[in-house]
This record gives C-alpha cells, sequence and structure tokens, in this order.
C-alpha cells in the first residue's frame, strides 16, 4: 500500500506536525535521541543508524543547526512496495513534484538500494530521475535540470527489499562538515562522531578533558562548542534554505535565539597536546574557525614524555591504529606504551580510547570498564574506558 505524507499541509503551515528522520553512525543512536529529546522532539524513536522524531518546521530547523550526532534530517514524503522497474517508476512518477520545485529549479538523487529485488543504486537513481522529469515534461511540457553538487532540492531513496522510502534531504552536506575544519592531518576523526565520543563519555563541562594526540584538534574543538552551547550549524548553510516553503524569518529568529543562549562566560579547561607542530598549526587554526581558540590550550608535547602528570581528569584521544602504523608489532608496542603511560601520569582519571584494531586494543594491556562499538568511516571501532586510580 502506498503512503503519501502530508506535504500539502507541510509546505503550507509552519505549525504542522511531521515526521522526520535524523540520520547517523552506528553506536551513536542514544545520544541523538538523547539530544532530539532535550531539543524538545516528540515521538523520539531509535532505528538503526537513526532516529525517527515529530515536530513542526521549527523543529526542522532547530534539528538542522543544533544536533551534534546527527548526519543529515530526512522529510519522508512517500513509501511503497515495489517488484520491477516498472513500478517504481510508476509510483516515484504518481509523486506531485511540483509541491517541492519548479521547472526553473535543480534537483540530484541520492539512492541506496539492497536485497534481491533492486540492487544496483545508481540504475534505481536514474530511474528516478526519470520519473520526475517525465512528471514535468507532462505536466508543464519542460522539465528540470540535474545539479549533483548545489541542487535545490536533494532528494533520499532508500530501497530495501521491495520496500522503497523516499524523502527530501533538508541538511545537504553532512551535518559533519561543520564548516569550520578547513585543513585537517592524516586520518582525521569526523566531527560527528567526535561529538558521539563526547556525549558517551559523560563529560559535564566541569573536569578538565585531556587530548593528548589532538591531530587536526577535533575533539577539543567539539569540547569547546559543546561547553560554550555553540550550535555546530553556526558555521553553513542547509538544503532547505532553498525550499519553496523556506520561512527565512522563522530560521533567522531560531539563530537569534541560539546566539543568545551561547554560554560566552563559561569557564572551561581543555588541553590539546600533540608532537607534531604542523598538527597543532592546523589545529590552532582551526579552532580559531570556530571562533575557540582562547577555550583550548595547544601545546606540543609527546603524550609518552615523563613530565605529563595529571589527576582527575578525563581524557579522550583517537591514537593511530594501522591505518598510520603500517607494522604490527610497532602498532602493539605503540599501545603497549600508551597504557604504561596511563598508569604512571594520569592518576585518577578517567581515559577514552577509540581504536579500529583489535590486537592493538588488546595490547594496551588494562582492563576496559566499558566498551562501545562505533564506527570511523568504514572502520568498526571500540571506544573503550579505562579507569586509573
Amino acid at each position: 500500500m502506498d503512503n503519501y505524507a502530508s506535504t500539502t499541509t507541510f509546505m503550507q503551515n509552519n505549525k504542522i506536525t511531521m515526521n522526520y528522520i535524523a540520520t547517523t553512525f552506528f553506536g551513536l543512536e542514544n545520544v541523538l535521541a538523547e539530544e532530539l529529546t532535550a531539543l524538545g522532539a516528540e515521538n523520539v524513536e531509535k532505528l538503526n543508524r537513526a532516529v525517527s522524531f515529530n515536530g513542526d518546521k521549527l523543529m526542522l530547523y532547530k534539528a538542522n543547526y543544533n544536533l551534534r550526532t546527527a548526519l543529515k534530517i530526512l522529510v519522508p514524503i512517500f513509501s511503497f512496495n515495489a517488484t520491477d522497474n516498472d513500478i517504481f517508476y510508476r509510483r516515484v512518477k504518481k509523486i506531485e513534484w511540483q509541491k517541492f520545485i519548479d521547472v526553473k529549479n535543480t534537483f540530484a538523487i541520492d539512492c541506496v538500494a539492497s536485497g534481491d529485488v533492486f540492487t544496483h543504486s545508481k540504475y534505481m537513481a536514474l530511474k528516478t530521475k526519470d520519473a520526475i522529469c517525465d512528471y514535468f515534461r507532462e505536466k508543464k511540457g519542460i522539465r528540470p535540470n540535474v545539479d549533483v553538487e548545489t541542487p535545490d532540492l536533494r532528494v533520499n531513496v532508500h530501497i530495501y527489499g521491495n520496500k522503497v522510502d523516499i524523502s527530501l534531504d533538508s541538511t545537504g552536506v553532512p551535518m559533519s562538515r561543520r564548516g569550520y575544519r578547513r585543513s585537517h592531518t592524516i586520518a582525521p576523526i569526523n566531527e560527528v562522531l567526535a561529538a558521539g565520543l563526547l556525549k558517551i563519555s559523560g563529560w559535564d563541562t566541569q573536569k578538565t578533558l585531556i587530548d593528548p594526540m589532538c591531530g587536526s584538534g577535533t575533539i577539543a574543538i567539539e569540547a569547546a562548542l559543546m561547553a560554550l552551547n555553540i550550535a555546530p550549524g553556526s558555521f553553513r548553510n542547509f538544503a532547505f534554505e532553498k525550499w519553496k516553503d523556506f520561512d527565512v524569518e522563522l530560521f533567522k529568529k531560531m539563530k537569534h535565539d541560539c546566539y543568545n543562549a551561547i554560554n560566552r562566560g563559561k569557564k572551561i579547561n581543555i588541553l590539546a597536546f600533540d608532537i607534531d607542530p604542523a598538527a597543532l598549526d592546523i589545529a590552532s587554526n582551526n579552532a580559531r574557525n570556530a571562533g575557540v581558540e582562547k577555550m583550548i590550550e595547544f601545546d606540543r608535547k609527546d603524550f609518552f614524555a615523563n613530565d605529563n602528570n595529571f589527576r582527575n581528569c578525563l581524557l579522550i584521544t583517537n591514537p593511530p591504529y594501522g591505518e598510520r602504523l603500517e607494522d604490527p608489532e610497532k602498532i602493539a608496542d605503540f599501545y603497549k606504551r600508551i597504557g604504561d603511560r596511563l598508569k604512571k601520569s594520569y592518576t585518577d582519571c578517567q581515559a577514552w580510547i577509540i581504536c579500529g584494531n583489535a590486537k592493538a586494543a588488546k595490547s594496551v594491556g588494562l582492563r576496559a570498564s566499558k566498551k562501545t562499538t562505533l564506527y570511523n568511516g568504514p572502520i568498526e571501532c571500540k571506544f573503550m574506558r579505562f579507569d586509573m586510580y
């Protein structure tokens, strides 16, 4: 059975409640659900790599602008079952596309297909494009153009078996691309994942936070943004700003309210170290772009040096785990040294390490009190907590 969302009222009334889908990385569903609940979303429900929620147009804007652990916010408009390409094409063509774009606008299709019925994502994206173009040819005698880089409307197609979900992508460029990180070191951690690590660790902004191998500075910068309540969407634009129903005044007021909610006088202590001076330059520049350079103490330090002594701190770091260290013996020795240094120099501290190499993780030589499975890109990782006494 076909299932239409209330697209007509969605375009006409800011107060109409709609269903939205916030996508995220595997393992971050819980913290994303908590963020949405705190933001005021209704009917929050955890899914696989996503969280479903309800809200009005203002909630759509707030979710894109404020969520730290979401990748995209999708607006479902049509769901149906299809058993072959012709049925798929007819169902997509049945959508009233003029409610979302005009022939003068551009659009793009993102498609993910899995299962035995539809096996080629690119081909199904092409069929979706054909259906939209043919819809306008029949209605207007002319079709809108495709723009894969900066479209006026980005359509998301998700196919699992014979179930098809069509959504509008309200975000555009993934929310992990905040806009402050204009350069980075080798294998930087994703901004959304970094925020997720901070959320999972339970950092309350009171304890000193240390990243002793900070690289591009992403963990430290995300921590500063979180502590000061600076919205991660402050540095970028969103796809919904090109939509036909975009309410510029509503969006301006929301941004103004977020700006006034910044904790400018908050005292925090964030330390970011690295042995590589080039990495520290990159990290400092990224922090400056984010407006938090004064909130982070960057310093050139060797994690394994004897002059490092900290007490009652929270440590979170993303050390090399195979992508940057090729020799297995060197990897094992490196992680053994990490464990030894934690025992010697981080008394009464809680240390969190994300690692995508199981053998390396075991080489730390400490018993983890908590492990969470996450993904850093395609790499399955363990985020491990070590309680130092």
